[in-house]
């Protein structure tokens, strides 16, 4: 019986968030889950991006020769799409978007063995994140 309480006062909870999210204004997410590349690598890219204004950004991670650059790159054009979903009468030019949020979580882990010496084995540990990225208007900002 508690259970279900628990899990009704948890989704009230999380509409609540949406909500408020909501109320906020243009600010749009997109969420890039279960990306099969370790956390670190991700961040060297997702640093260079962070508080840059959109067109900047897209320039910046076109010409990185990392491997994650083209993923958040995608990610970042689907954030810009969001935004343009949920703002229908504003202008994309006119609104100069910049990443407001960017931040890069560990994901699950795939476990493996490899062979090693005297029969032992070592274990491998295939990372993969996920990255949470933020788009807002500098115009909603100022006001």
């Amino acid at each position: 019986m508690e259970a279900t309480k628990k899990l009704k006062k948890s989704v009230l909870i999380r509409q609540r968030k949406e909500q408020e999210k909501a109320q906020v204004g243009g600010a749009s997410t997109a969420k890039l889950l279960n990306c099969p590349t370790s956390p670190r690598k991700m961040r060297l890219v997702v640093d260079l991006i962070r508080g840059e204004k959109v067109e900047t950004a897209l320039y910046i991670l076109k010409h990185t020769g990392k491997e994650a650059a083209a993923r958040v790159e995608k990610l970042l054009l689907s954030a810009i799409k969001n935004w343009e979903a949920s703002n229908e009468g504003a202008s994309l030019e006119n609104s100069a978007l910049f990443v407001k949020e960017i931040s890069v979580g560990g994901g699950r882990q795939l476990k493996r063995l490899r062979p090693a010496p005297q029969g032992r084995g070592y274990r491998i540990r295939k990372r993969s994140n996920h990255v949470t990225l933020v788009v807002d208007s500098l115009n909603n900002v100022n006001n």
